[in-house]
């Protein structure tokens, strides 16, 4: 039996690196070279909690649809939409809201972390959190239940998410009749930590990323801020130092051999920098130029998105009219 995937891409920023090889090139491989139906969203309400502006919504979200199409994400493998154009989440939210208990959002890892920080900072335990952060494990069930997801790829951090959608989904089949598939959480073990310019995990909150499409100008600049030793040119490098842990990322398993026995052999950190930025951005270079386009012509972008919309309704209201009429919405 073929899975179907679903998967939910957040619009709070720029993508990096990390971005790319932790969670993008892999889903786009899944999508665009398996038999598998995948449905990739735009979760543009869920960025709702923390963003409330206009413009920013508006450019975060074409940022992110450009940046997976420039990625090679493929619309005709893939059902590729914006959240907020499926309405048929939100009224599925309001019913699912009615059966969970708050015990169990209480619980969830979110909103637990926002109260665990209020009171390390001697606050009301609730400072900080709307509804809608309160409420988030919620509508994310809605958006996995209402297509019918089998399979829902998510970091190890996420899993309680799949198993709150499962919970929920036990207590509207319990209370009404068999009406959701119960999805499974898949996690990608090989995905490794990807090295950010100070050497821990690259993330925004570290302020240590490259921006996946940054002008070569500003990319050299990135390549140069990554940190290094003390070691002069001619002295030994570590082979498993940063440098060579990205320079692995965008090449093949021979061409980083040869990187690393430079570094064994003493080659400068200026010219090992100058070695990183030549493969990345010959790696990067075709897709940016794409992202660039996209960008640039966002009608086009907005055509896919529509016509993903169109083909996720499609799935989306079969399970919404069943669950219509076992809540005695329809006859």
């Amino acid at each position: 039996m073929k899975e179907r995937i679903l998967t939910g891409i957040k619009p709070t920023g720029i993508a990096h690196i990390g971005n790319y090889f932790g969670v993008i090139k892999s889903s786009v491989q899944m999508a665009n070279n398996s038999d598998n139906e995948c449905l990739y969203f735009i979760a543009d309400d869920h960025a709702l909690t923390t963003i409330y502006n206009a413009e920013e919504m508006k450019f975060n979200t074409y940022n992110i649809a450009c940046t997976w199409l420039a990625c090679g994400l493929d619309p005709n493998k893939a059902i590729f939409f914006k959240q907020s154009d499926i309405p048929e989440v939100f009224h599925l939210n309001w019913i699912l809201s009615c059966l969970t208990p708050k015990g169990l959002m209480n619980r969830a890892h979110a909103y637990k972390a926002m109260v665990e920080k209020n009171t390390a900072n001697n606050e009301d335990k609730d400072a900080g959190v709307n509804m809608g952060l309160y409420n988030y494990p919620i509508l994310m069930a809605s958006d996995i239940l209402l297509y019918g997801s089998t399979c829902v790829p998510v970091g190890l951090d996420q899993k309680q998410h799949i198993e709150i959608a499962n919970d929920i989904a036990k207590y509207f089949n319990n209370k009404f009749g068999d009406v959701f598939v119960y999805p499974k959480e898949l996690i990608d073990q090989e995905v490794c930590t990807i090295l950010g310019l100070d050497g821990r995990k690259m993330s925004k909150s570290y302020n240590n990323t490259i921006q996946l499409f940054c002008s070569e100008k500003e990319l050299q600049k990135s390549v140069n801020k990554i940190v290094t030793d003390s070691r002069l040119p001619g002295e030994s490098k570590d082979p498993d130092c940063t440098l060579s842990k990205l320079y692995k990322l965008f090449t093949t398993p021979q061409k980083h051999e040869e990187y690393k026995q430079k570094l064994i052999a003493g080659m400068g950190w200026g010219d090992a920098k100058k070695e990183l930025f030549n493969v990345m951005n010959d790696y990067i270079s075709p897709m940016r130029e794409k992202y660039n386009y996209y960008m640039a012509h966002p009608e086009e972008v907005d055509a896919i998105l529509n016509d993903g919309a169109a083909k996720a309704r499609k799935i989306a209201q079969k399970v919404y009219n069943k669950v219509l009429k076992k809540v005695g919405f329809s006859k």
